[in-house]
């Protein structure tokens, strides 16, 4: 696997972030680097009141820290759809939008659009979010969106007919089902804006195991079972989110792979992973957009082959 040498995170000063799932775990680690270096960060949230504790504390690190706190809850369609309208009515310019909220391991519910609750949290927010904020993003500088997956995203398995998980439910094939989805929605994601000619970059990112409270609602022997990996093969969360932050902030940071931390037992750098399996299935990717456009009410304009020099398209 190939790997990023010798990268740190630069001065990002200029820049503004929107980070969702930024009051814990993941979020708040990335969002405390970014903010250290000089990021814009709008926090976006479900739970504003944990999101104030977290940034009193980063502030009181970094007293220029530029942190703003905005609600988002990623269940609710109509709730993502007025999260961004007011970013939009704000005028709000962003550089990188960081899909990164999500839930995991959970009993079964519906969202209020009568979807899983972790297919419609982990993929189905995150894809209107993106669509609704595109237009924000082409406004901005070296501007990216950055996806987090899961290696769980192997075991996956996605019906775009059965989004409510209505033909045999567990929480962790749930949990692998909505990874997967987040895997085809940003390879998806970057050919409809490759072939738009559009600025924006879609990247994707993964943690490898790391030490959040991911799994907090899972059943006991579960979270045990997590516990004791997490003894051996979890990395601190300030280590696990540094291929998330590269791919936020590096314009060299390539598309098409899934960028981790590189191997246990050694200290995380950006490495280039090849997809395999389902996330290369063109088709079920397409349908899965289909799918979400239509229950998400937003959509980005469908990919174009691309014409070859005999003006018969490329079937490649």
């Amino acid at each position: 696997m190939k790997h990023a040498a010798d990268w740190a995170l630069t001065d990002q000063t200029g820049r503004t972030f929107v980070v969702t799932g930024a009051s814990s775990g993941l979020g708040a680690a990335i969002t405390r680097h970014l903010a250290a270096h000089g990021g814009r960060v709008i926090m976006a949230v479900r739970d504003t009141e944990k999101a104030e504790h977290v940034r009193d504390r980063l502030i009181a690190d970094h007293p220029a820290a530029d942190l703003q706190i905005r609600h988002v809850d990623l269940l609710d369609l109509a709730n993502v759809h007025a999260f961004a309208d007011r970013l939009r009515a704000d005028a709000v310019t962003i550089d990188a939008l960081i899909n990164n909220g999500g839930i995991g391991n959970v009993p079964r519910r519906l969202s209020p659009q009568g979807v899983e609750s972790q297919l419609a949290t982990n993929h189905l927010g995150h894809f209107a979010l993106t669509a609704l904020l595109l237009d924000r993003l082409s406004a901005g500088r070296n501007s990216v969106v950055v996806t987090v997956g899961s290696s769980l995203y192997r075991l996956g398995q996605l019906d775009p007919d059965d989004f409510a998980a209505e033909h045999g439910y567990s929480p962790g094939r749930a949990y692998a089902r909505s990874k997967l989805a987040n895997v085809l929605f940003a390879l998806e994601l970057d050919r409809r804006l490759r072939a738009a000619g559009s600025p924006v970059r879609s990247l994707l990112a993964h943690p490898g195991m790391a030490k959040t409270q991911l799994d907090r609602e899972a059943p006991p022997l579960d979270r045990l079972v997590g516990a004791v990996l997490g003894l051996f093969l979890r990395r601190p969360v300030d280590e696990a989110v540094a291929p998330i932050l590269y791919a936020a902030t590096e314009p060299a940071a390539p598309a098409g792979v899934h960028i981790g931390p590189g191997r246990p037992f050694r200290p995380a750098r950006p490495t280039f992973e090849k997809l395999a399996g389902s996330a290369t299935d063109r088709d079920l990717a397409r349908r899965l957009w289909s799918r979400s456009a239509a229950i998400a009410g937003a959509d980005i304009a469908p990919a174009t082959p691309p014409l070859t020099r005999s003006g018969l398209t490329n079937p490649g």
